[in-house]
């Protein structure tokens, strides 16, 4: 084999250091790349209550919840990956004291155990989603209040339970409905796609999907979990039989 020329040599060495310097540049500037859009994730109490078997106190109590809960507000990349843990800012529960009320209902722990953290070990659900997901949110988003207040707003501004019941798509235990039909009714409304995920025929999270300004924009996924025909099933609290030792437990860090 011809031995390569002082010329290509060169280039080779060049290439190199401009990798290693933007790589260094890449760490001193705070890690990942920024996001390319968010995704605010609303899960269905009625589906993970059914696969925790009863065994969480949301689940449990009689005001357990009947619409849509927010799981998180995800920045996201278009190549269908996340950035993660992105900066050493731990969870402080007391930023969020104002939004206590607003957090307990419409975004609570529908999960077991205690989730896992970046930075704090095990903790409560939100410092989950803070830490591992709000972290990502710069530039947009800066800090642990604004991050969850944002969620709160976006939430509310695009209601997902309002939006399926008033075109007939209601919880029930026995009736099933279109898959067509329910993402066609959010599309018309949020003026966008969803993504859906189901757990069998059960609906278990739908996916708004935004630009940085929060603009509506589609979600990523050309393909479904669900069937053709998916269900929102209720859910009646039981009382909890402390008996009862075979309890399936859904791990904290299962919860995205």
């Amino acid at each position: 084999m011809a031995s390569l020329s002082a010329q290509t040599i060169l280039c080779i060495a060049l290439v190199l250091t401009t990798s290693l310097i933007m790589d260094v540049n890449a760490t001193l500037e705070g890690g990942p790349r920024e996001f390319d859009y968010f995704a605010l994730a609303l899960q269905w109490p009625g589906t993970i209550c059914h696969r925790t078997r009863h065994c969480c106190s949301c689940c449990r109590s009689k005001n357990s919840p009947t619409e849509f809960t927010i799981h998180g507000l995800w920045p996201d990349y278009n190549d269908g990956t996340w950035p993660s843990c992105c900066a050493r800012a731990r969870f402080d529960v007391k930023e969020i004291s104002p939004l206590m009320d607003a957090l307990e209902k419409y975004w609570p722990s529908l999960y077991c155990s205690r989730s896992s953290t970046c930075f704090s070990g095990k903790g409560i659900f939100w410092a989950h989603e803070w830490e591992k997901h709000g972290t990502c949110s710069s530039p947009v988003i800066q800090d642990e209040y604004t991050f969850f207040l944002t969620a709160l707003n976006v939430y509310f501004k695009y209601n997902v339970t309002k939006i399926l019941n008033e075109a007939g798509y209601v919880p029930s235990n026995s009736e099933r409905y279109p898959l067509g039909g329910v993402v066609s009714a959010i599309e018309d409304s949020f003026r966008a796609t969803p993504e859906v995920i189901c757990s069998k025929h059960d609906v278990e999270e739908i996916r708004l999907c935004f630009y940085k300004d929060f603009k509506p924009r589609n979600c990523l996924a050309s393909k479904t979990s669900c069937p053709k025909y998916v269900s929102f099933p209720t859910y009646v609290a039981l009382e909890h039989d402390e008996s009862d030792a075979a309890i399936e437990l859904i791990s904290g860090e299962e919860a995205l």
